[in-house]
């Protein structure tokens, strides 16, 4: 024990063996003041004060730390028969967690027993937390059912993200604009893959389809860029490319309801015309 100790009032000053063992120092006075630094050397330092108050803004956890090494650092609330929390830094992970946890403090890990819930006031700026309230409210969409990735509940409509022409009202996803994408736009029937759209299943066809009164209009060439060989008749007329026959134009058609499917081929007007000529 040091030769000099002073306070500022009176004090008594005990010594005999602690629980460890070992020999120990109690101050038994209303204030001990130590006025310098305190360094501590031991495997265990217990404060035992109904209040803790520390001048210090930045506490320093895992001091010794300089690897660095996969230490969990944070502190961990004693919640006593049931499991502890702890919000800390996650080294393996490389993040901060909020968790419930079995473990007790000891050794330099965090045994996650569940995520805990954190609760954060509405956000003033873009980069705040959110809370659910506030994206319900923000966007006009309230979400539920959340699971797996899957909304299985969406109550109103409104844009998404923040994008005025992107809605979704829980049945239709409504866009105002253009569709952009750098490789293909795909589901499980066709593919849009830059100028290409074509069907994923075999021997699917793909339908161009106008309601109502409209037509499906092409505004320029349309081309047959193979010889096709002649289809299989049905009820709807079936146009195609194939070798032209003499004086033909090489463009063919076939329903069931001409010549019993007989396949027929256009002809160019002049032809026409010669035939008539011919015919009388």
């Amino acid at each position: 024990m040091a030769k000099h100790l002073r306070t500022s009032g009176d004090y008594t000053v005990k010594t005999g063996t602690g629980a460890g063992g070992s020999n120990s120092v109690i101050f038994d006075s209303k204030t001990t003041r130590i006025k310098g630094d305190l360094v501590v050397d031991g495997s265990n330092t217990v404060v035992d004060t109904a209040s803790l108050t520390i001048e210090d803004p930045i506490i320093i956890l895992s001091r010794n730390n300089s690897t660095p090494s996969d230490v969990d650092s944070g502190i961990l609330v004693n919640r006593g028969a049931a499991n502890n929390a702890a919000l800390y830094w996650n080294e393996g992970d490389d993040t901060f967690k909020a968790v419930t946890t079995t473990s007790d403090g000891t050794g330099t890990t965090i045994a996650d027993t569940a995520l805990a819930k954190i609760q954060v006031a509405e956000p003033t700026a873009g980069s705040d937390a959110a809370t659910k309230t506030y994206v319900d409210s923000t966007s006009g969409v309230s979400l539920s059912g959340s699971t797996n990735n899957t909304i299985t509940t969406v109550t109103g409509a409104s844009a998404l993200q923040g994008e005025a022409n992107l809605t979704f009202d829980g049945t239709t996803l409504a866009v105002t604009g253009n569709i952009t994408a750098t490789t293909s736009i795909a589901n499980d029937a066709i593919t849009i893959d830059d100028h290409t759209i074509k069907t994923t299943r075999s021997n699917d066809d793909l339908i161009l389809e106008a309601t109502g009164t409209g037509n499906v209009v092409i505004n320029d060439t349309l081309t047959f860029s193979a010889m096709a060989t002649d289809p299989t008749a049905t009820a709807q007329t079936t146009l195609y490319n194939k070798t032209a026959g003499g004086g033909g134009t090489g463009l063919y058609f076939r329903n069931t309801a001409i010549g019993s499917g007989a396949v027929g081929e256009l002809i160019s007007k002049k032809k026409a015309t010669a035939l008539a000529i011919a015919l009388g």
